[in-house]
């Protein structure tokens, strides 16, 4: 039974699945088949991605994981003792099949009280950053993935469950004949990772800039909206620079990654869609800024705002005005939704429980909790009803 009575949807904009072993390779064209591979290390398998081990997810099969919500004390309250992530995760378990699979997901769904939820993959975070070089098998490896995701969970699950399909943005024609493909699928929102996009010149460049205008107006006149999930956006680049590091470990915590970047990537790319004009010249654009949190939001406002004020010439329209727009927020559990309502309003903020990884909310209703005191209509638009908006389902349609 659900932990709380509610009477009325809950819809989670943020539910990941684990992908099994053969979600990057199942679909792969036989000229990318060495492109990603496994490998034995010391009795541990491991990923590899153009002949490199990644230890980005240090369990890419998983077989075993964290338990739910297992860091969950530790986001709200931090560490006081000083434990060692491991001591923070605690003892694993066995991936069960409501990870794996649609229809035990749904009973899980049930047993938890939420009605419907977006489903991200999760080893797929890896891809982009560790393929930037080779962007032809980028487009390869993520239409294999998709290929992979539609056939194991669909993109809509019996009006439940909406699985997430991938975007990489590299060769724009190809990002949008894989937006086509998705679309003739069901797709109901797609993945794009929020970062700078590379190039076939080994380059990279905002996806704000009008090169990437046919892409956003095909998005547009779909009637779906993007959803930018946290990734490996390429920022380990810079913590290598002070730290000697050589890849982003998302599980083995740095004080000075936590200090000088944790909003980076997605202040980043909020500024960069505003800056270079996406947002303007597509106001349509619905962006969902999914596993980020809301620190960034005041920040970004400020530097957008002085910015407008020193050079107005440079924006189409006031950019936090843009901001409030085109963007949409799932605030992290420790977060407070009660500040982020005064800068943003209530109808642009999603919940979400990022069920089932460990930093997320074993019980994703307890969110509710935190809502204590606000307008019931509010509590309703932010525990579901704006993402059935924005997915076009249910009495908000």
């Amino acid at each position: 039974m659900p932990s709380r009575s509610l009477d009325f949807e809950v819809f989670d904009v943020d539910n990941h699945l684990y992908e099994t072993e053969d979600a990057l390779t199942k679909f792969l064209p036989d000229q990318y088949k060495g492109v990603i591979d496994y490998v034995q290390v010391r009795g541990r398998t491991k990923i590899v991605v153009k002949g490199v081990i990644s230890d980005y997810i240090p369990n890419p099969t998983f077989e075993v994981v964290a338990k739910p919500g297992a860091q969950e004390a530790y986001f709200r309250q931090g560490n006081p003792e000083g434990k060692s992530y491991r001591e923070l995760v605690g003892e694993p378990m066995r991936c069960i099949p409501a990870f794996r699979e649609p229809a035990p997901r749904l009973e899980l769904m049930n047993e938890l009280g939420v009605d419907r939820s977006l489903m991200f993959p999760t080893l797929a975070s890896l891809v982009e950053e560790r393929l930037k070089d080779e962007v032809e098998a980028t487009h390869a490896v993520i239409h294999a993935l998709n290929e992979w995701l539609y056939e194991t969970w669909s993109f809509d699950y019996e009006g439940r469950i909406f699985a997430t399909p991938v975007i990489t943005l590299p060769i724009v024609d190809k990002a949008i004949e894989e937006l086509q493909w998705c679309l003739e699928r069901g797709a109901r929102t797609v993945l794009i990772r929020p970062a700078p996009v590379p190039s076939t010149r080994g380059t990279t460049r905002s996806p704000g800039l009008p090169e990437f205008d046919p892409f956003w107006q095909a998005v547009v006149d779909s009637g779906i909206f993007v959803s930018m999930h946290a990734s490996d956006s390429g920022y380990a680049r810079y913590v290598n620079d002070w730290e000697g590091t050589n890849e982003f470990l998302p599980f083995k915590p740095s004080a000075f990654r936590n200090v000088s970047q944790s909003h980076r990537p997605i202040e980043d790319a909020m500024a960069a869609m505003i800056c270079h004009g996406a947002f303007s010249r597509f106001p349509g654009l619905k962006v969902a800024v999914v596993e980020n949190g809301s620190g960034f939001v005041r920040p970004l406002f400020q530097n957008l705002a002085e910015a407008y004020r020193m050079m107005p010439q440079e924006f189409a329209e006031d950019p936090i005005e843009t901001f409030k727009r085109n963007v949409y927020v799932h605030p992290f559990h420790e977060d407070d939704v009660h500040s982020l309502i005064e800068q943003l309003g209530s109808d642009h903020i999603l919940f979400g429980s990022d069920f089932p990884h460990p930093e997320g909310l074993a019980d994703p209703l307890s969110f509710v909790d935190d809502l204590e005191g606000l307008p019931r209509a509010d509590i309703v638009k932010i525990m579901g009803a704006n993402l059935a908006g924005l997915v076009k389902v249910g009495a908000s349609a």
